[in-house]
């Protein structure tokens, strides 16, 4: 099974990986470092040859989930090399501002699932451990760990829907696959059930909760919570302080159109008040510009905003990476994208930690959990479409108190459900002794 994996793989990788790679360059989306792709590391990776721990995320949310693990790792682990992977390279991105904290000691693009690349990059990081975010099961990658040694961990696990109908097909390979994974912490029951239910061994399936609850923000009782007084990003929207302020983040497209209606409607009643978009992916940071002014609004890019001045602008573009999460304290409503189109949802924890009123569409398949817990507590509005959506949005934008009620909630529901780390770190050390 292994070899016709593999063959599939290198076929798939050589009809699609040129035309994805042409597509890219067309939309001026950069493709990340090849060479690392096929397992060519550099030696600053783990230049003594120590023993690293290899915490590896696919994208940004899920890199932004592994932040408290990572931090966790170093605290008890502070002699082994701590290396962070990513998949996309907009996660990328956000693990590097890790590195330049001295979070973690390396950031690099997780090799294809090849067993020459795996061979280069496991010899190269040299890991007594590899943790996996979410679901990153690699056949190749776990195989070459077992028969090393390394010990393995899939932390935050979960399968979504499409996932679990896609594994339950193989479920006689996802068997041995997964026999080759030492443990597996995941976020419910629910997904517990789903990996024994495509093969692994429920002794070793434990939950431990959901670590995007722990990334959310900090703890209320702490100084360094994103978006507190001193931040100097909320001092460059100073001009946004008594204003409301409505916020569509990590849009797709399809949605910022019904935002902006929405949006329309919300200034004939409040003529003060600031739209800002945060589309998902930077390649469309132009198009959601376009579409702001196309539908008559003054727009400017959060990258060219003059310092402390007024920019004279009613729909502000978030056209950077990795200051959406510090920007929802002044945010009056939120507006969660990728579920107003059928995306199944982004997260919605960080808003949740900053205590805004949440507003999502009706998908939410990414996130069923953390979204029925919401709206159960009184914490979350969702709309059954574009229509819903602005009615919500006007709506809470009159109503001071129904905000502070809805972002109440939201906040009691991200403390109580945080610990995630604690109990992932456990387990690892079961793994890897401290």
């Amino acid at each position: 099974m292994y070899s016709v994996y593999t063959a599939l793989l290198v076929l798939y990788a050589l009809f699609r990986l040129p035309p994805m790679v042409y597509a890219a360059w067309r939309r001026g989306k950069r493709t990340g470092d090849v060479g690392q792709r096929f397992g060519r590391l550099p030696a600053s990776v783990n230049p003594d040859g120590r023993p690293a721990i290899w915490i590896h995320a696919v994208s940004v949310g899920e890199t932004l989930a592994a932040r408290p693990l990572a931090r966790a790792f170093r605290r008890a682990y502070p002699s082994h090399r701590l290396i962070l992977s990513t998949t996309t390279v907009t996660g990328q991105a956000v693990a590097q501002r890790f590195a330049g904290d001295s979070e973690v000691d390396a950031v690099i693009y997780a090799p294809f699932d090849l067993p020459g690349a795996v061979t280069r990059a496991l010899d190269r990081i040299a890991p007594a451990l590899l943790v996996l975010i979410d679901t990153e099961l690699w056949p190749t990658l776990l195989r070459a760990c077992r028969r090393r040694g390394v010990r393995t961990l899939v932390a935050n696990g979960r399968i979504s829907d499409r996932s679990y109908r896609r594994y339950r097909r193989v479920r006689g390979f996802m068997r041995h696959v997964l026999a080759d994974v030492d443990r597996i912490c995941a976020q419910t029951d629910d997904w517990r059930g789903r990996f024994i239910d495509i093969g692994a061994d429920p002794q070793r399936v434990t939950v431990t909760g959901n670590l995007k609850f722990d990334a959310a923000g900090a703890p209320a009782n702490r100084v360094d919570a994103p978006g507190s007084a001193d931040d100097p990003l909320l001092a460059n929207f100073a001009f946004a302080r008594n204003r409301p302020v409505v916020m569509a983040a990590s849009t797709l497209a399809g949605e910022e159109d019904p935002v902006l209606r929405a949006f329309t409607v919300i200034r004939e009643a409040s003529p003060d008040a600031l739209l800002i978009v945060a589309p998902r992916h930077p390649e469309r940071f132009d198009d959601a510009y376009a579409l702001a002014e196309r539908a008559g609004f003054a727009v400017a890019r959060r990258s060219a905003l003059p310092e402390g001045a007024d920019p004279d602008a009613s729909v502000i573009v978030l056209d950077t990476m990795g200051e959406l999460p510090r920007l929802f304290p002044m945010a009056s409503v939120v507006f969660v994208g990728g579920s107003l189109v059928p995306a199944g949802g982004h997260n919605v924890l960080e808003p949740a930690a900053a205590g805004r009123a949440i507003v999502v569409g009706p998908h939410m398949e990414n996130f069923p959990q953390v979204a029925r817990q919401l709206l159960a507590a009184g914490g979350l509005l969702q709309a059954r479409d574009a229509a819903e959506l602005a009615a919500m949005l006007a709506e809470l934008v009159r109503d001071d108190a129904r905000r502070e009620t809805l972002g109440a909630a939201a906040r009691q529901v991200v403390e109580a459900n945080r610990g995630a780390t604690d109990r992932t770190l456990a387990a690892a050390a079961e793994l890897l002794p401290c």
